[in-house]
């Protein structure tokens, strides 16, 4: 034997060895069974006042854990996702944890599953878990009680792969009995049960479905890394930059109407995004690390019972790896929806001074006690979205051998007694019923999953006199629900859940009512009769669920609903998405009642125009137009919401209904007559899209549009508006005329006309002109003329040999310009731009250490403010009180030291943030977009372009969509400040006001 292989053997002996004496000492008590660097980095936690932090389970029993769950024996099953970031070779596990001596600390640990490639998220399930592992989700059981799973059967897939940071999680079981799956969808994958042949099909996206009834349902809101429900079953979500929104309208509503483009099914609840990190030494690389949210994940509601009676009720906590904490927010009612308002002012719930600790997930567990999940490794980021610099000097997997879970309990609370054992799963019935009234979440949604799994009719009575008694409203609500699940809910008690006297469970009753209208007709008339409920989430429930029915009654109730909350939106969609043909019965009901000082009217006509563009005949159509171009009603209001609701609603057609030219030449006079600048411009955003009209009377109309672009006495609007209308002519025409008007003395609005007008003219030479008179253009309009350079491969030559030759600072390209040339279709000119805009190491540190000067100026907060307006502000805000929030708000970088903040400034590319990446949308048309995708529901996408320009596009209209993979930040900006200017740009920025 080799003196290598005898040194291997004897560290396997004592390898063995030792391990054998820890596993024996844990189990003894003498030795604890966390390592010596997890107990010591508890010193390193602050938690609000009244709660304590204790590990329960540390390497080297787990490590790399990103999700946890507790089930009703009391085993704890940790998710391990070993592979992060890159490694798809099967390091993945399930552990099965366990407490030997009942001490409260999981001192054994055995291998459940392996072999795993990126799992994400366990449920319990049956007599087994559902795991998310993209691109599956699985079902695991130990069908012979030895603690490893023998059975495993795919029940989804198709989910995407291709980013971590977007995969398939966290599947949570519903109080609808629906299985929940958070998701992030990077692709158009087709999601499906792969046993069930032509079962149904849902594309890539937060879902839920039901396993043994094999229905599955895309989500209307998409959420990132976890989800949460509060006590009545509204949903939670959150992504890296937002920490909590709701979903407010489900999929099953908004798909019956997919004429009405609703971009948005969620709103975003807080009203903050900053956070108080308590880090020593942070290990960032990205501008919005510290400060602000930037990888929040991982929520949970507070619903277990065991907290101070202020945390017992609407609180949400959620994880910011990056800032090494966990955030609370007290959840207060905002009518149909929330705010999540901050419970401490300026720090956070638990917080470490430790760069690597990493919490990713919490769990409420059946001792109502907060269990956080800690990955706990130095990188928390993924390799996409980081600079080459920083890749080449940083371990990707460094910790990948530790992990920490967390109990976070009230300080006077005992050890965890579930780690003792449960007997839930044991338990009869009666026993489980009881369990429904608990104050614990955890116990409410066991014992509920367990009783549907069981389907046993004979508890439908005792259920029924839980419903119907004087039962605490949790267990009231969980009883009907429980109904549901086994098939028994009957038409009488959910008439007297109707009439129940709590809201929430009033709220439910609707719910469930809907799903047996169709053979229980008789439940319509106690709905009918909720419509003057006192609670605005009743009524907004309600006219959900009226949606679907097609009565006269049910017509005047809607009505009647709508007007009575018309300033709501989210009411106003929920009118409308009840179908088209009803919709436009609402219309002469708001034109009757249209009051021109609440924009709510307006808002709600265009909704209806829209529909009206999408689904109705020309005659009908041209009717519409003739009354909104009548300039003898004096509602120019609603006459130009309409017009222009019609023509979004018309682009969303694959070909405009035959007709509409008749209606050309009246909407070619509004833009040239009519009085109203509302009414021109949606008058010509309808050409734009169904054409001028042909003949002599457009060659006439153009004569005076041309009149009127170069009359100087005429406002700014009228120009650029009969400068657009040019455009939609014949733009080559007018070029010299164009040209002409871009000039420094020109109005900036009608010299953006002019620029936008002169770009549509095919060829190299506007690109030429704008490059060639680059000194003579005013900062207003640099952005646009560079679009216009923008437009084509050979422009876009010509932009990057004057960004080259120095003749354009790249200062002057717009960080999502610059964007957008880092992600061109066009791999020379994308090598060339991505050269440009990320300068080499060696420059840069001679750049930073030039600039070393201005960390010891003292500098001028009011100056820096105005150079924060004239260079940053386009991109940026400074807690949303200045600046335009395309990029991070810098409001908070004020946690950080100064040389950190300049060395960011002035290279900003060592990582590019998520969240800001660029899309590309291909239409039917032809058309390309890009951009930033802001909004997203199963009917469309909402993009906001290089031009800060927000469009709304039906997914029907959609040929293509493609993950550019590309963010970035503005470089450059050395070239326009000197180092006072950086000195007074810093004290701004510190001072974080």
């Amino acid at each position: 034997m080799s003196t290598l292989n005898k040194k291997a053997l004897a560290i396997t002996y004592l390898t063995f060895f030792l391990g054998s004496v820890l596993i024996t000492a844990c189990k003894s008590g003498s030795v604890s069974p966390f390592s010596p660097s997890a107990i010591e980095d508890l010193s390193t936690f602050q938690v609000a006042d009244g709660f304590k932090i204790e590990l329960v389970a540390s390497e080297p029993l787990i490590h790399d854990p990103v999700d946890m769950m507790i089930d009703e024996s009391g085993r704890m099953y940790v998710v391990e996702m070993a592979g992060m970031p890159l490694n798809k070779s099967g390091l993945g596990k399930i552990m099965l944890l366990s407490d030997s001596n009942g001490d409260g600390k999981m001192d054994s640990a055995t291998v459940f599953v392996d072999s795993l490639v990126l799992p994400s998220g366990i449920m319990r399930w049956k007599k087994g878990v559902i795991v998310t592992d993209p691109p599956n989700v699985y079902y695991m059981e130990d069908t012979d009680n030895d603690g490893k799973a023998d059975l495993k059967k795919i029940m989804l897939t198709g989910f995407d792969t291709s980013n971590l940071e977007a995969n398939v999680n966290n599947p949570e079981y519903g109080l609808d009995n629906w299985v929940y799956l958070a998701d992030l969808p990077v692709a158009k994958s087709d999601i499906y049960d792969p046993s069930d042949t032509g079962g149904p099909h849902a594309p890539e996206s937060s879902l839920r479905f039901q396993p043994e009834s094999h229905k599955i349902e895309a989500l209307s809101g998409q959420t990132q890394f976890g989800q949460a429900f509060d006590g009545w079953g509204r949903h939670f979500m959150v992504n890296n930059s937002d920490h909590i929104y709701q979903n407010v309208i489900p999929s099953r509503y908004l798909r019956r109407n997919p004429g009405m483009v609703v971009s948005s099914a969620v709103e975003t609840l807080a009203d903050h995004n900053d956070v108080f990190p308590t880090t020593k030494n942070p290990e960032y690389q990205m501008l919005t690390d510290v400060g602000v949210f930037t990888s929040a994940c991982g929520i949970s509601t507070y619903l277990g019972g065991a907290f101070p009676a202020e945390y017992n009720d609407s609180v949400s906590f959620v994880c910011e790896p990056v800032s090494n904490m966990v955030h609370a927010d007290r959840l207060v009612s905002n009518g149909i929806t929330q705010k999540a308002k901050r419970i401490f002012e300026k720090k956070d719930f638990l917080t470490s001074a430790d760069p690597h600790s990493r919490p990713v997930n919490t769990y409420v567990g059946p001792d109502g006690a907060l269990y956080v999940v800690d990955f706990y490794r130095q990188v928390i980021e993924g390799p996409e979205f980081m600079a080459k610099e920083v890749l080449d000097t940083i371990d990707l997997y460094n910790g990948t051998n530790k992990g920490r879970i967390y109990r976070i309990s009230v300080k006077d609370a005992g050890s965890p007694d579930w780690t003792k054992g449960l007997t839930l799963g044991n338990a009869g019935n009666n026993q489980l019923i009881e369990k429904l009234a608990d104050k614990n979440v955890w116990w409410r949604m066991n014992a509920q999953r367990l009783l549907v799994d069981r389907n046993d009719k004979t508890i439908v009575p005792a259920l029924e006199k839980l419903v119907q008694g004087n039962a605490s409203p949790m267990a009231r609500l969980h009883a009907l629900w429980t109904l549901e699940g086994i098939g028994q809910l009957n038409p009488k008690i959910i008439e007297s859940a109707l009439k129940d006297e709590i809201a929430g469970i009033r709220e439910n009753a609707i719910q469930l009512a809907e799903l047996h209208l169709n053979d229980n007709p008789q439940l319509l008339t106690p709905l009918l009769q909720l419509q003057n409920d006192n609670n605005i989430r009743v009524r907004f429930q309600l006219l959900l669920t009226l949606g679907y029915v097609h009565t006269p009654e049910a017509d005047k109730v809607r009505q009647s609903l709508m007007f009575k909350d018309i300033d709501d939106k989210w009411l106003q969609v929920a009118a409308l998405s009840a179908s088209s043909a009803q919709a436009m019965a609402l219309m002469d009901a708001v034109l009757a009642k249209f009051e021109p000082d609440n924009a709510s009217y307006a808002s709600l006509v265009q909704r209806l125009g829209t529909i009206a563009g999408s689904g109705y005949g020309a005659d009908t159509l041209r009717q519409f137009i003739q009354k909104a171009s009548d300039t003898t009603t004096k509602q120019d209001k609603w006459q130009s919401a309409l017009l222009e609701g019609i023509s979004q609603g018309l682009r969303s057609r694959e070909t405009i209904p035959a007709g509409m030219q008749q209606s050309r030449g009246m909407l070619l006079q509004n833009c040239l007559n009519n009085p109203t600048a509302g009414v021109r411009k949606s008058s010509l955003l309808l050409l734009q899209t169904i054409g001028l009209p042909q003949g002599k009377p457009t060659a006439i109309a153009m004569h005076r549009a041309f009149i009127l672009a170069k009359d100087t006495t005429a406002s700014y609007e009228q120009r650029a508006g009969a400068i657009d209308l040019l455009a939609l002519y014949n733009p080559l025409s007018y070029l010299s005329f164009f040209k002409g008007l871009v000039d420094p003395r020109v109005a900036p609005q009608v010299q953006l006309a002019a620029i936008n007008a002169a770009k549509q003219v095919p060829g190299t030479g506007i690109a030429e002109f704008f490059l060639s008179g680059w000194d003579a253009l005013s900062p207003v309009v640099r952005a646009s003329a560079i679009s216009a350079c923008m437009m084509t491969d050979e422009r876009i030559q010509l932009l990057l040999n004057a960004i080259e030759s120095g003749k354009i600072n790249r200062g002057d390209v717009s960080w999502s310009q610059s964007v957008t040339l880092r992600s061109l279709s066009n791999m020379d000119l994308r090598m060339r731009a991505r050269a440009i805009f990320a300068q080499g190491d060696d420059k840069m540190k001679a750049l930073i250490q030039d600039y070393q000067a201005a960390l010891s100026m003292q500098g001028d907060v009011a100056n820096g403010k105005n150079i924060f307006l004239a260079n940053c502000a386009v991109c940026h805000q400074v807690r949303g009180k200045i600046g335009r929030t395309y990029g991070p708000d810098l409001g908070t970088v004020h946690a950080w030291a100064p040389a950190d903040i300049m060395s960011n400034i002035l290279n900003p590319n060592r990582s590019i943030a998520i969240g800001y990446d660029s899309w590309e949308i291909r239409l039917n048309n032809g058309e390309v977009l890009q951009g930033v995708i802001s909004k997203e529901s199963p009917t469309a996408i909402t993009i906001t372009d290089a031009n800060f320009q927000t469009a709304d596009i039906a997914r029907q209209d959609i040929k293509s969509l493609k993950a550019l993979g590309v963010s970035g930040m503005p470089v450059g900006l050395e070239e326009k400040i000197s180092r006072q200017q950086m000195a007074d740009l810093l004290a701004f920025l510190k001072k974080g006001e």
